[in-house]
Parts: structure tokens; C-alpha cells; sequence
């Protein structure tokens, strides 16, 4: 069985976003931990003994975290979705993604976290609204949508229903 496994890379900050994540997501935990020996500290510039890669799981997600000892950015070519089942839900990995971010990279439920990394934080319903057969309520919802940060999502339902 193939295992796609997301590999993000980081300046110095592996081990700290590792411990961040771990914090937002209930069902997570950190993996193993390697370090620079000399060798590989003198090929990428990193100091021995300094984290090099971290393991992570989020929701039965792995993620691998490197210390790079280069920034390469994060951009928004690449995000994660987190599908919400209720308010109290997104409001919680809103608010805590959201800590530290760019508040100027956020709308229709995207935003930046305080690494740069991109997240979708959208109610599990939302395709369905915007599939709706009456184009004049998907068209509505997606008004509704473009109008937001921050989903709410009595405000997406609100729009779906109108007459």
C-alpha cells in the first residue's frame, strides 16, 4: 500500500510547530525525533544536536517536519482543508490556527497560521450548498461565503434557505 505523507519544510521551527499542532488537534501526537549529527549539520548548515526532522500525527494524518536551515516559504499553492461539523468546531481550530497568523491572508475560511502554513477551516456542508440545484441559492451561499474571514455557519444556511 502506497503512504503519501505531507513534508513540511521549516527555517528552525520543526519542533515548535510539532508541539503547536499536537496543542490544536485532539487526536494527534509526536513521533520520533532526529537530530543533526555532524555530518548532516555540516551539509545543511544546521547546528549539531538541533532537531532535523519530527514525526507528527493529526486526526490519523502523519506529517513529517524538517529543519531545513533555509527558509523556503510556505505560499497558498498548497493548504490544508479541516471539514467541520458545527461552530464550536471551526470556531476552535479557527481561533487557534489563526494565533500569531496573517490576518491579511484570510477569507472564505482560509488562513495563514504563525509558520506561514495555509488552512481551509470550512463546515463539512459547504460543497453541498454550493451544488445546490437552484443556482440562485448556491449563488447566495458563495455571495455569503465571499463575504466572510471567519465561516458562520448559520449565515451559509441562512443564505440556502432565502426564497
Amino acid at each position: 500500500m502506497s503512504r503519501i505523507t505531507p513534508f513540511l519544510w521549516f527555517n528552525h521551527e520543526a519542533e515548535e510547530a510539532a508541539h503547536f499542532y499536537a496543542a490544536v488537534f485532539r487526536n494527534s501526537r509526536i513521533g520520533s525525533v532526529v537530530r543533526y549529527d555532524e555530518a548532516s549539520a555540516r551539509a545543511s548548515g544546521c547546528p549539531a544536536g538541533s532537531v532535523m526532522t519530527a514525526t507528527l500525527e493529526l486526526e490519523g494524518q502523519e506529517f513529517v517536519l524538517l529543519n531545513g536551515g533555509r527558509t523556503v516559504p510556505f505560499n497558498e499553492s498548497v493548504s490544508f482543508v479541516i471539514t467541520c461539523g458545527n461552530q464550536q468546531e471551526l470556531d476552535h481550530y479557527w481561533d487557534r490556527l489563526s494565533e500569531g497568523g496573517d490576518p491579511r491572508a484570510q477569507q472564505c475560511g482560509w488562513l495563514k497560521d504563525r509558520f506561514g502554513l495555509s488552512w481551509q477551516i470550512v463546515p463539512d456542508f459547504l460543497p453541498r450548498l454550493l451544488r445546490n440545484q437552484d443556482p440562485r441559492k448556491s449563488a447566495r451561499v458563495m455571495k455569503a461565503l465571499l463575504g466572510m474571514k471567519k465561516i458562520i455557519l448559520a449565515e451559509l444556511v441562512r443564505a440556502s434557505e432565502q426564497e
